[in-house]
């Protein structure tokens, strides 16, 4: 099946939520890993610049907790900034646990891929949508001196900390993170900044 192309970020809760909807949308998805987002100052950073900058598709499991992220999440970047995605209440448990989780509800990662694409879009229509003239890829990372070669950890550290970017992003994170908030030829004006 080929992905879906979507212009917003989208935010879920989880890694394996991040798993599935990777799979199904060509778009940067971020995990804010539960309640960690109430603590973890760098990634609401993040996702407030991203929301700024290409918008917000919120799409959390239909329990109380997903209820209480996606409260959070509007109050702390704005609702002007965010389209609200809801899966139904399906009762039932993930194949990954052994028991469901308290409300015994399944969770985005659960919900078969035909809802959460209709889910997605009923958010969020995407028409006419213009395609980036020129992706960054892992090679222009690589040909930055940020992935790859010597000093290319350190050279990601240095660039994340100036973008205000968590500092535990992996290479294809940062890609897509870069992708999001600067594109290609920003990209490679701020490296000829921080790394002259």
């Amino acid at each position: 099946m080929e992905k879906i192309p979507l212009r917003e970020t989208l935010v879920v809760e989880g890694k394996y939520d991040k798993q599935k909807l990777s799979d199904l949308f060509d778009t940067w998805v971020v995990a804010v890993g539960g309640f960690r987002v109430f603590n973890d100052k760098a990634l609401l950073d993040t996702l407030r610049r991203a929301a700024h900058k290409t918008g917000i598709i919120l799409l959390t499991d239909a329990d109380g907790a997903g209820l209480v992220i996606r409260n959070y999440l509007q109050g702390a970047i704005g609702s002007a900034y965010i389209k609200h995605a809801y899966t139904p209440q399906v009762p039932g448990c993930e194949k990954r646990k052994r028991v469901p989780g308290k409300e015994g509800l399944l969770g985005v990662e659960g919900i078969a891929d035909e809802i959460l694409i209709d889910c997605v879009l009923r958010a969020a229509p995407q028409k006419d949508m213009p395609q980036a003239a020129d992706p960054l890829t892992k090679l222009d990372l690589y040909e930055l001196g940020l992935s790859g070669g010597e000093g290319s950890a350190a050279r990601r550290r240095k660039l994340l900390a100036h973008c205000g970017l968590p500092a535990y992003l992996s290479t294809g994170a940062l890609l897509d993170a870069m992708q999001c908030l600067y594109g290609k030829e920003e990209l490679v004006r701020l490296c000829a900044q921080l790394f002259a």
